[in-house]
């Protein structure tokens, strides 16, 4: 299920981590990662994202439909040209969480999504993994502030965070949860 055309594919963001390996992000091809992802976002272990029980075919349809747009984007983060997670961006204002709190300019919405048995009992591992996806965030002059939104009851994503740097920001309902709105700027990294 790993694809090899998905490590070869361009980078849109490369970083060599001490001691982790290199980071590579690079753009979802729906066609070629949708079973990978339908594989991802189908476990237990991924209820927060919401697509427990999306089909091989939901799955293809949701990130062809990402692809498209000029706003959202999906990418595969690789860790030494193996898969490990699953990042999306957003712009705030063009995405339901915008409705939700004032949008300043500079933000810049992030989802993750850690894969399966990735760096599972490797300490530190997405302590590494986020320092390589925030500074690929932060490598747009532009983007000032960084936004996620995870489930309000996610509290082992939300602690990251927290210990990432990020600030608590208020609760919030969004059309498929309640979230809980957390923020990062560059200056606070």
């Amino acid at each position: 299920m790993i694809s090899e055309a998905s490590a070869r594919r361009a980078a849109v963001y490369e970083q060599v981590v001490a001691g982790f390996g290199t980071v590579r992000i690079v753009p979802v091809d729906p066609a070629a990662d949708a079973a990978l992802i339908h594989s991802w976002v189908t476990q237990e272990r991924a209820r927060f994202w919401g697509m427990l029980d999306a089909s091989p075919e939901r799955v293809l349809e949701i990130y062809d439909y990402l692809d498209g747009l000029t706003t959202h984007h999906a990418y595969l983060v690789h860790r030494d040209d193996r898969p490990v997670a699953l990042l999306q961006t957003y712009e705030p204002e063009a995405d339901p969480v915008g409705e939700c709190y004032d949008v300043r300019p500079g933000d810049f919405g992030v989802h993750l999504l850690v894969g399966p048995a990735a760096g599972e009992d490797e300490r530190g591992f997405t302590g590494a993994l986020l320092s390589a996806l925030l500074a690929y965030a932060f490598s747009d002059p532009a983007h000032t502030r960084i936004v996620a939104e995870p489930d309000a009851r996610n509290e082992k994503v939300i602690g990251r965070m927290l210990r990432t740097g990020f600030t608590l920001g208020p609760e919030i309902d969004l059309p498929d949860k309640r979230a809980r709105l957390l923020f990062l700027t560059r200056d606070d990294r």
